[in-house]
C-alpha cells in the first residue's frame, strides 16, 4: 500500500466548505497515471489536482475526476497555486505558466499573499447543439418552457467542454434535478460533456450571471458546486451572444447557492470573447492521507 498526502482547499471562497471543494496532491511525480485516477476516486471530489514538474513551463498540472483524466480545471488550478504559493513553494513570483492539456497557459497572482490568482484559459470554442430540448430539460427535472430560446442553447469550451443552456428565470433553478446517466444520449453530438444551465437572473444584484453544473456521468459525480472553464465559456458566449457591441467584458458569476456551495468568480473577456481569464480565491480545508 502507498500512502499519498492530499490537501483540501476550496476554491472561489474564502469560507471553508463553501465555493469548489478540490483535493490537491503535491507530489505527483511519485504517481502512476492510474494511481492518480484511483487517488482521485477515493478523494471523492469533483477534481483532484496532481502537480508536477514541466519541462514547457514553470510547474505542470493533471486533473482528475473519480472516473477519468480532465484537460483542464479551473477550480483545482486556483487551488493548487493557492497551496504552492502560500506554503512558499513558488517564492517571489507573481506571474507563471502552467502546463495542462489543454495548453500552456500564463497564471498572475494579483495579490501578494496568494489569495487572488488569474488564470488565461484556452481560447474559446463553440459547436451547435442539435438535440431535443424538451429530452434536455427532461434530463435537469425541468420543462421544456423553462429554455430561454431566444439564446442559442450550445456546447462551449475553454478548454473542457459543456453545454450552454439559457434559462428563462432563477426559479427554475430551485427545480432542477438531474438526471446525469440520460446525458449521453440527449447529447448525441457530444455524449461526454457536462451540462451548464444558466440565467440572468442573480441571487446576488453585483452578479451577471447565475448558474449550476451538471457533471457527465463518465466523471463519477453529480455537480460541480463553482466551476471555472464553465464559466470562462460563459463569459465569452456573454460577449458573442448578449452583448455583442463591448470590446471588452468584466463579469461576476455566482454558482452553488442551491446546494450551499456559495462561490463566486470574476470572467474577464477582450478581443470578441476570444481571450478568457477567471479570477478567483482558495482556502485550506484540511489535509488527510489516501492509501492506494
Amino acid at each position: 500500500m502507498k500512502k499519498v498526502k492530499v490537501y483540501h482547499y476550496e476554491a472561489f471562497s474564502d469560507i471553508p466548505n463553501m465555493g469548489n471543494p478540490a483535493g490537491v496532491v503535491l507530489d505527483g511525480e511519485t504517481l502512476s497515471e492510474e494511481q492518480m485516477r484511483e487517488v482521485a476516486e477515493k478523494v471523492g471530489f469533483n477534481e483532484t489536482a496532481f502537480s508536477l514538474r514541466s519541462e514547457k513551463a514553470d510547474l505542470r498540472i493533471r486533473f482528475f475526476t473519480p472516473g477519468h483524466e480532465m484537460n483542464l480545471c479551473g477550480h483545482a488550478t486556483i487551488a493548487t497555486l493557492y497551496a504552492l504559493k502560500t506554503k512558499g513553494l513558488l517564492g517571489d513570483k507573481l506571474n507563471l505558466t502552467i502546463e495542462t492539456k489543454a495548453g500552456v497557459l500564463p497564471i498572475e497572482f494579483t495579490s501578494d499573499d496568494g489569495h487572488y490568482i488569474t488564470m488565461r484559459q484556452a481560447e474559446p470554442r463553440f459547436q451547435e447543439f442539435n438535440g431535443s430540448l424538451k429530452e434536455l430539460a427532461h434530463s435537469m427535472g425541468i420543462e421544456e418552457s423553462d429554455i430561454e430560446t431566444e439564446l442559442p442553447t450550445l456546447y462551449g469550451s475553454t478548454g473542457t467542454w459543456t453545454l450552454l443552456i439559457p434559462i428563462k428565470s432563477l426559479s427554475a433553478f430551485k427545480r432542477m434535478v438531474p438526471v446525469n446517466k440520460l446525458f449521453p444520449s440527449v447529447l448525441k453530438e457530444m455524449p461526454r460533456a457536462s451540462v451548464h444551465p444558466f440565467c440572468l437572473e442573480t441571487y446576488d444584484p453585483n452578479a451577471h450571471m447565475h448558474a449550476r453544473h451538471f457533471s457527465s456521468p463518465f466523471s463519477g459525480t453529480i455537480e460541480d458546486p463553482v466551476t471555472g472553464t464553465a464559466s470562462g465559456v460563459m463569459g465569452s458566449y456573454y460577449a458573442q451572444y448578449i452583448e455583442k457591441e463591448a470590446a471588452s467584458l468584466n463579469l461576476l458569476i455566482e454558482q452553488g447557492q442551491e446546494i450551499a456551495r456559495d462561490g463566486r468568480i470574476r470572467v474577464s473577456v477582450k478581443g470578441k470573447g476570444n481571450v478568457v481569464e477567471i479570477t478567483g480565491n482558495a482556502v485550506y480545508v484540511n489535509e488527510f492521507d489516501v492509501l492506494i
